[in-house]
């Protein structure tokens, strides 16, 4: 049983519009520490994050503690909305979750998304078959993630997990095949 936790990032600074610098608040900060409390009593062989400031940073007291470095993947970044900031992104989410394939300019569709962050996440399955590890990450990747292996999750689960920073799921493989995820922090809901 392979069993792979995605940590969704803590409370970033939206007042840094940079997606990739854009740092954690203090409440990020602080929240960082309640991550690192819940790994406290689980043996994890290996820590791997998006190269985004924010999802490093809410992992990296966990990993310290563990004696464990972080490795970067490129590929479980968030998905790229656009070559712009864009204020109504609820408008935005609804007509991605709606049509997979839709995007602005300079971004990336949740189908390009999912692709890139499942692909990601298959490779880790080969090299850890067996083992537990950790993955800071995005809420609309992770989300993308969910629907690959259950269809079923959309917009409107989206929208209920949309402001909780940060999060914790806990997805099962048995090899390479999806048995399960359920949210394991900071609310117990089962798939």
């Amino acid at each position: 049983m392979t069993k792979v936790y995605f940590i969704r990032h803590a409370e970033p600074d939206f007042t840094v519009h940079d997606d990739q610098s854009r740092p954690l608040t203090e409440k990020g900060q602080s929240d960082a520490l309640h991550v690192l409390e819940f790994f406290s009593n689980v043996k994890v062989n290996a820590f791997y994050s998006s190269p985004y400031v924010r999802s490093i940073s809410t992992i990296l007291p966990a990993a310290k503690d563990k004696g464990k470095e972080i490795t970067k993947v490129p590929d479980f970044r968030e998905r790229a909305v656009a070559d712009t900031w864009i204020d109504d992104f609820n408008a935005f989410a609804v007509k991605q979750w709606t049509d997979f394939d839709y995007k602005l300019k300079g971004g990336e569709s949740l189908n390009e998304t999912k692709n890139r962050n499942t692909s990601a996440l298959k490779a880790l399955l080969k090299r850890h078959d067996g083992e537990t590890i950790a993955v800071g990450s995005h809420g609309t990747a992770i989300s993308t993630i969910i629907h690959s292996y259950v269809p079923s999750f959309g917009y409107d689960d989206f929208r209920a997990i949309q402001s909780v920073m940060p999060f914790i799921v806990l997805f099962t493989f048995e090899k390479d095949q999806f048995v399960n995820y359920e949210f394991v922090y900071p609310n117990e809901k089962k798939a």
